[in-house]
């Protein structure tokens, strides 16, 4: 029997007691449990923080922040339970995966509060993941209060970046998340600390990690595979793997893959190499993800066009829900968020669009050129595309002239959209204190779209 929301008592000014009832309320069936989370989803999806005074609402942001995370991390010790007795049904899944969304977008708006909403700092100047105040970083009990976030061998990276591109990744699924980009942690003999990656214009590469945690970064989740010798043989033999693979002028690099398809070793994309990494270390018995993302845009001209051929795919947010990973830190950038939030809608918009209205991207001259001189960089040494990539940007040999456009497409259209967004942003902060709601900057997109007589951006209709 459904609970009255009213009785719940969700209240931001207590401890949210009547989430934490109903998110861990025995459930008897998986539709049952379905429903409780759904349930909750909605009680989260109501606030909009109006509740409270801004003043006492800046009071006691902190510690509602932690205490969504702490009930993130209870649902996310059930899995394993939930597993045991076949309840993560589909439906359960993408419920969670909701719930989970929702609920990093609450703490992201008390954040936002709390540090009387920052001015979106300057791209030129990104704080690096895992710094900042005690309120930009939530860390599980068992390893709070250890100074520095102490990284071990194996650990998993997962981060949002800046750009439009990043949220296109975290949208491109059959459930939204809000993560574009995974990495394995290595620790070499010396204890300098490295992230082993992949990336879209340079292919597998080992980074610093400093240097990786500072590079644009503005959300990052930090797991730990319980089975310690397993990540740790992960790490080394992927770390191996990239580094032979950059020894020597005839070494083969690994190249970006661009169908997200998971079989097939010569190339990787991020999270096909953190599935590499775990397959390889378990001898073919560890096969990440448990629950993957599935690519189900009925309109399949834009991933034509940007090469992807896989039906489903292991998305950096699917580590959510594998129960095998222990969730050890989470952080957010507060001066960043509210602007990944309008990336977030703008490219839910676009996708939905694609799929309701047979929406297309249709290039010009400039997509053109763009594209033609993409695909001539991408022939260039790697020393001389150092040297430019301020001017053009590095371009992998395996990434056609359509992919290139595809992408600068989806850019261009997008920041189409986000200074209309970012005024109504403003214009909520100034007149209520309170950051705009998503399901507000949703509504807004609606109206432009309405009024753009079949065409934004490069996205024609």
């Amino acid at each position: 029997m459904p609970v009255d929301q009213r009785a719940l008592g969700l209240s931001l000014d207590g401890e949210l007691l009547g989430v934490l009832a109903l998110a861990e309320k025995p459930a008897g069936t998986p539709e049952e449990l379905e429903a409780n989370l759904r349930q909750v989803y909605g009680l989260f999806l109501q606030q909009d923080l109006t509740e409270l005074d801004v003043s006492r609402l800046r009071d006691i942001a902190p510690s509602l922040m932690t205490e969504i995370f702490d009930v993130r991390q209870r649902l996310r010790d059930k899995i394993q339970y939930w597993e045991t007795y076949g309840y993560m049904t589909r439906p359960v899944q993408a419920a969670l995966r909701d719930l989970f969304r929702i609920m990093r977008y609450t703490t992201d708006m008390l954040g936002e509060a709390a540090s009387d909403f920052e001015e979106i700092g300057p791209r030129d100047k990104p704080m690096r993941a895992f710094t900042g105040t005690a309120h930009n970083t939530h860390v599980r009990p068992a390893y709070a209060g250890a100074g520095n976030l102490p990284f071990r061998l194996g650990d998993v990276l997962v981060v949002r970046g800046r750009a439009h591109n990043s949220a296109a990744i975290a949208r491109i699924g059959d459930v939204d998340t809000q993560f574009s980009h995974t990495g394995i942690v290595y620790i070499d003999g010396s204890g300098a600390h490295w992230l082993v990656q992949a990336l879209i214009e340079e292919g597998s590469v080992i980074t610093p990690l400093n240097e990786a945690l500072a590079h644009g970064v503005a959300r990052a989740v930090l797991y730990r595979h319980r089975d310690a010798a397993l990540a740790a043989r992960a790490a080394s033999m992927i770390y191996a793997r990239v580094a032979r693979s950059h020894r020597g002028w005839f070494a083969r690099r690994i190249l970006y893959d661009f169908t997200m398809r998971l079989k097939g070793t010569r190339e990787l994309f991020c999270s096909k190499l953190v599935h590499q990494a775990f397959k390889d270390a378990s001898g073919g018995a560890v096969l990440l993800p448990p629950y993957k993302t599935r690519l189900d845009l009925k309109n399949k001209d834009f991933f034509k066009r940007i090469g992807v051929r896989a039906a489903e795919t292991y998305a950096p947010g699917d580590i959510d829900l594998d129960p095998a990973f222990e969730l050890v830190a989470e952080w957010q950038d507060y001066r960043v968020t509210p602007d990944l939030r309008l990336q977030d809608m703008v490219m839910t918009k676009v996708f939905e669009w694609m799929d309701g209205y047979n929406a297309r991207f249709k290039g010009d001259w400039q997509i053109y050129l763009i594209s033609v001189f993409g695909r001539f960089s991408s022939y260039l040494f790697e020393s001389v595309k150092d040297m430019i990539a301020s001017v053009v940007p590095k371009v992998p040999p395996n990434m056609t002239r359509r992919c290139i456009a595809t992408i600068a497409m989806l850019h261009h259209t997008g920041e189409a959209l986000m200074p209309g967004l970012r005024t109504l942003q403003a214009a909520t902060i100034r007149n209520t204190g309170r950051p705009l709601h998503p399901r507000d900057a949703l509504a807004h997109l609606e109206q432009v779209r309405y009024g753009a007589a079949g065409r934004i951006g490069y996205l024609h209709w």
